[in-house]
């Protein structure tokens, strides 16, 4: 593992000796006494190297009755940290894995109609109570007996990972579901790449795991050493930037065998970091050569996976597996330099409470959504009165909403779709990047990004200028045994989300698509003019 560097940092003013003492020894009051209460059971990511070899043994078992069975579709419904990091490893293992971590209709209906006959459905969610999985769940459980599957056989088609003693752990033993994986409940969520939750999917999409964790291993004697740490000089780096003027981190990836971990460092080091108004934001980019990179702003650190003579960041060896943990340290040591809890995410229970409310307020007689300020073709505006209140076209929205992206702020896009099938909407990154010269452009899919940026989003400087991107929905879908369809509860994800961003006195845009494809379409039109 070779780590070049060339941000200021922090860490180096204090004692070395006793950051990488006190992470090695566990030592929960590293980060703070107010930190301690959770930092104290958000340790045991430590030990998986060695300790996740323990899972081995069943997953092969449950693997080898799946191919005995037939079952060679494999779904894994989960959000977050849940599905992040097998989606990375399966993808650079080159095996299929359906993730959804999605509530779009039109995304659900295609995944359930897909090879139902030979599917299997890993329901991943360390608390047990994830709103999004539970729906996946109860609409699995739908397909498979409308497919003529006996209560035995639907079991028959459930994997369960999750924390012990959680609600879904009692659902699946009450239920008789095929296999239930208990992960260390001493792992938070997003460190969470080597344990149950990034192993058992990707195992049983056919990838090596064991080889992740041997990566991971040989890692770990020189994140216990003093000098050239790589652990200790990543989150150096990371602490001095953010502890500095650069609460920015712009991230492309080089090295192909690391496709997709960008988005998984997004969501570590986002949520680990944003909050107390302070942090640092990555920005995942196309590549080297994608708006954003070389004409970054002074905020801005540039960081590469793979060797780039401009970054400032550059992680130039190291596979996958190792990766995993390497980043971890060094989120682990940024929060101690910027003394912060880089275990917990109070910020993220708002927008879950505001999408309650809604949902609960909705009832069986939908959503209350104020008319739009105006309609322009495919596109109905949102927005507040005093801000919007002269735009009269999509262009003007457009432009005051980019007006409000000055010197220190950052514009999000955050775009409630279809991840594949409106995937062009992501074009919308570089095509706003070019408008903001020098500004950093992040796009989410929502709500995805919820248990990602969202966290930062809230918690984190209060620099952010929003646009929210909304979609009809053609076929809706009941969510079974709830009074709401998985249209109405993406939307009223959408909705709580922007009241958060809102009542911070965030600038905000919703774009609403009457029509996915024309309004996607008029998007990109607009901002390339």
């Amino acid at each position: 593992m070779e780590i070049r560097e060339r941000a200021g940092s922090s860490l180096r003013a204090a004692s070395v000796h006793e950051a990488v003492k006190r992470l090695t020894e566990k030592d929960a009051n590293m980060w703070g006494e107010e930190a301690f209460l959770e930092a104290v059971v958000r340790l045991g990511w430590l030990d998986l190297p060695r300790t996740s070899r323990a899972l081995l043994p069943q997953i092969d078992e449950v693997r080898a009755g799946l191919v005995a069975d037939g079952l060679d579709h494999i779904v894994l419904a989960g959000m977050g940290g849940s599905s992040l990091a097998p989606e990375v490893i399966t993808a650079n293992a080159g095996v299929a894995l359906t993730v959804l971590d999605t509530t779009d209709p039109q995304q659900i209906r295609r995944a359930l109609a897909d090879r139902i006959e030979r599917t299997v459905v890993i329901i991943a969610s360390k608390s047990g109570s994830t709103i999004e999985t539970d729906s996946h769940r109860r609409a699995y459980i739908h397909a498979f007996r409308e497919a003529g599957l006996s209560d035995a056989e639907v079991a028959s088609r459930f994997i369960v990972i999750t924390d012990p003693d959680s609600p879904l752990e009692q659902v699946a033993r009450d239920g008789n579901y095929r296999a239930v994986f208990l992960a260390d409940p001493m792992v938070g969520g997003r460190y969470s790449a080597l344990t149950a939750f990034g192993l058992v999917p990707s195992a049983l999409a056919g990838a090596d795991v064991a080889a992740l964790l041997d990566q991971a291993e040989a890692l770990s004697p020189a994140l216990a050493e003093l000098a050239n740490n790589p652990g200790l000089l990543l989150g150096a780096a990371l602490a001095g930037a953010a502890s500095g003027s650069r609460d920015k981190m712009a991230i492309a990836t080089l090295d192909p065998t690391l496709n997709g971990l960008g988005d998984w460092i997004e969501q570590l080091i986002a949520e680990s970091t944003g909050k107390n108004n302070s942090g640092l934001l990555p920005v995942i980019l196309e590549g080297v050569d994608a708006p954003g990179f070389l004409d970054a702003g002074e905020d801005t650190v540039k960081a590469t996976l793979g060797d780039h003579d401009k970054s400032e960041i550059r992680i130039t060896s190291g596979p996958l597996g190792a990766q995993f943990l390497l980043w971890e340290w060094a989120t682990a040591f940024t929060g101690w330099g910027l003394h912060l809890n880089p275990f917990d995410q109070p910020n993220v229970t708002e927008s879950k409470e505001n999408t309650a409310r809604l949902l609960e307020a909705a009832g069986t007689d939908g959503l209350d959504i104020p008319a739009p300020l105006f309609t322009d073709g495919p596109i109905q505006v949102f927005g507040d009165e005093a801000t919007f209140g002269a735009a009269k076209t999509l262009i003007d929205a457009l432009e005051l909403i980019l007006r409000q992206v000055g010197p220190k702020e950052y514009l999000a896009l955050m775009a409630y779709l279809d991840r594949f099938g409106d995937a062009d909407v992501a074009k919308l990154r570089p095509a706003a990047a070019r408008l903001v010269s020098g500004r950093p452009v992040t796009f989410g899919w929502g709500p995805r990004f919820l248990h990602s940026t969202g966290q930062f989003h809230k918690g984190g400087p209060q620099v952010g200028v929003f646009v929210q991107i909304t979609g009809a929905v053609t076929e809706d879908l009941q969510v079974p045994g709830q009074p709401y369809t998985f249209g109405t509860l993406q939307m009223a994800q959408a909705l709580g989300d922007l009241g958060a961003l809102t009542e911070r006195g965030r600038p905000a845009l919703r774009l609403h698509l009457t029509d996915r494809a024309a309004g996607i379409a008029a998007l990109l039109d607009t901002l390339g003019a």
